[in-house]
């Protein structure tokens, strides 16, 4: 995605099964489950880089001893920091104790961090500033261990607010920018009424019952209880990933499958999918259950997990960013008028890649077609020369970019930005026929344009194509997302300005100010939830009229060389990721009510001119 957006938070879980000493024995380490978690979060990286942190609980400590403990880090690497720590304080205490690895109750004592239940996670903030106080894990202490709750997760809730009234508690200003935190209050209130009836024995299933029933949001979390308990949540249209691993000796649990399999080594039907509105409980003694907490749903999962969120090394997922571009080849030779030999392929950013050989594979399948073609109409009119030239034909790909990472931390907010943002992308020179060769190139989607008209096409056209190709693994992003991802404000979505300029080009712009008086008519009847009235912005318009008009947006005003912008169809992405049917962020169509509020609410921001999110 060259337009970098915030997104997604992953998930780290593990609850040793077996005592330390087990552990040293069998897999000749006592910190076996750090390492793992180390590994399950690192392999997830790529879902959080504003901040990590982990906490875990000790199971049989005596009374009056610390069992809950956590560490957060908000540093640029903070994967590295917080398991820093962890490293060092080990260091500290073999430099006192040099024996204590051989005795593995004393160093579960000595070691912070070293507990049978942890829980990790890796932070993209959607909501709040970059702080650490706004880094998950989030705790709540007490001298009960019962009431003791270490909780995070990836998700965003839409009614925060309502959640906060339903516990008739005015939230604080730290408490109203963290979703965290409502979640937080809401599970904690029916922890401390369970343990108040049924102290020290209470079901979490309960629990997570009755607090789960009032969340409206897409989510997957995890929580630790003071008492051994622990849990594994996902909301009720599996809108958020979840998937777990379940071994004699341990537990574990994450946002990513492939996560789990390359920490574990695992085959692809060893890691489960913990279905929507379930929840994976394990208990003080190291038993689990699978239960169905909320009913299951329409099934809704995001679909921008499989496009470019989750990493590609997931073999579904592989396949999957395959199709997209595999489904993409028609519309391209139809575009370049399947002119082949004047036409090179590439892509951009690298996270495009899979979708790139997908749609490379579909030029090929095209061109062998016609090579059998010309070959079979040639009867035995050929020579090895004319033969060969033909057999040797091949699609035309070349690496055009490479991403200047090092610039980016150099750019400044001063005069000279939009200059230096021109060159966070270096281009391939020689690569292509000046005024003569098109250039196509893909990337995952265009969300706002932004890098596309101030670095990428510049960048493109030094090269002098005749003319330049824009390709989007995606379809048109056109709603805002309230389930994870930072797209709250519509006027940052070019495929909406696009539609803005169309509508005021054909003297239409009175449709706005209509579709502004329908959304405060809804919301002083507290109907906003009811529809989604921005797809009325959208309506006079074909998605060929919006492509053309998005592809006038991106092309710099002074660029003479023609720019096409080609999107993926909602058709194809889901013949390509029939699993992930979520798409409300192209279609409108939001799985749950809060979802409409908030589209609704980000078109009255726009037009009222607020520059702030829609939930």
């Amino acid at each position: 995605m060259s337009d970098a957006i915030q997104h997604e938070c992953g998930l780290a879980f593990i609850r040793l099964r077996k005592s330390f000493s087990y552990f040293q024995q069998e897999y000749h380490s006592i910190l076996f489950g750090i390492h793992k978690l180390y590994l399950l979060m690192e392999k997830q990286h790529n879902r959080g880089q504003d901040g990590a942190g982990m906490a875990t609980v000790k199971l049989h400590t005596e009374p009056g001893y610390p069992f809950m403990h956590r560490i957060r880090s908000n540093s640029s690497q903070s994967l590295a920091d917080i398991f820093s720590q962890v490293n060092t304080e080990i260091a500290e205490i073999e430099k006192l104790q040099p024996e204590i690895r051989k005795h593995p109750g004393l160093m579960k004592g000595h070691v912070n961090m070293l507990g049978e239940l942890m829980l990790g996670h890796l932070r993209y903030g959607t909501q709040g500033r970059n702080d650490i106080n706004f880094c998950h894990p989030f705790l709540k202490k007490d001298i009960i261990p019962a009431r003791n709750l270490a909780l995070a997760g990836n998700f965003n809730l839409v009614n925060t607010e309502e959640l906060f009234g339903l516990l008739n508690m005015s939230p604080g200003e730290f408490q109203r920018q963290s979703d965290l935190a409502a979640m937080m209050e809401v599970i904690h209130h029916f922890l401390v009424k369970a343990d108040e009836y049924q102290p020290g024995t209470f079901d979490i299933a309960s629990v997570l019952k009755k607090a789960v029933s009032l969340f409206d949001g897409g989510f997957h979390f995890a929580g630790l209880v003071g008492n051994g308990d622990s849990f594994v949540m996902r909301d009720a249209h599996g809108i958020r990933p979840s998937y777990y691993y379940i071994h004699d000796d341990f537990i574990a649990a994450a946002s990513e499958r492939a996560a789990i399999r390359t920490a574990f080594n695992l085959e692809e039907n060893e890691v489960k999918e913990l279905m929507p509105g379930c929840a994976l409980i394990v208990n003080a003694d190291g038993s689990y259950k699978i239960e169905q907490i909320v009913p299951a749903l329409e099934r809704r999962a995001c679909s921008f997990e499989r496009i470019y969120f989750s990493r590609g090394s997931d073999e579904k997922i592989y396949r999957e960013r395959i199709a997209l571009g595999h489904h993409l080849s028609p519309i391209i030779l139809k575009a370049i008028d399947y002119d082949l030999k004047n036409t090179i392929f590439s892509f951009i950013p690298n996270t495009a890649e899979t979708a790139f050989y997908g749609l490379i594979k579909g030029a090929e399948d095209y061109l062998n077609k016609i090579k059998v073609e010309r070959i079979i109409s040639w009867q035995k009119d050929y020579d090895e020369e004319k033969l060969t030239e033909m057999v040797n034909r091949r699609v035309r790909i070349e690496k055009i970019a490479i991403k200047d990472v090092k610039l980016r931390t150099f750019i400044t907010e001063d005069s000279s930005r939009d200059e230096m943002v021109q060159h966070v992308y270096d281009i391939t020179y020689g690569t292509v026929r000046k005024n003569e060769d098109t250039l196509v190139v893909i990337d995952d989607s265009i969300v706002r344009g932004t890098t596309l008209k101030q670095s990428i096409i510049r960048m493109l056209a030094r090269l002098h194509p005749k003319r330049i190709i824009i390709v989007s693994s995606a379809p048109q992003i056109r709603y805002p997302d309230c389930y994870g991802i930072d797209m709250s404000k519509l006027g940052d979505f070019v495929a909406f300005r696009a539609a803005i300029a169309l509508l005021k080009e054909r003297g239409l712009e009175n449709t706005l100010n209509e579709i502004l008086e329908d959304c405060k008519t809804l919301k002083r009847n507290n109907q906003l939830h009811t529809e989604n009235l921005v797809r009325l912005v959208y309506k006079p318009f074909s998605p060929e009229e919006l492509a053309t008009k998005i592809a006038e947006l991106i092309t710099p005003a002074d660029l003479k060389i023609p720019v096409q912008v080609i999107f993926q169809t909602i058709e194809t992405l889901h013949e390509s990721c029939p699993g992930n049917t979520g798409d409300w962020y192209f279609t409108g169509n939001y799985p749950t009510p809060g979802g409409n509020r908030v589209c609704n609410k980000a078109f009255m921001n726009y037009m009222e001119g607020k520059n702030e999110r829609g939930y």
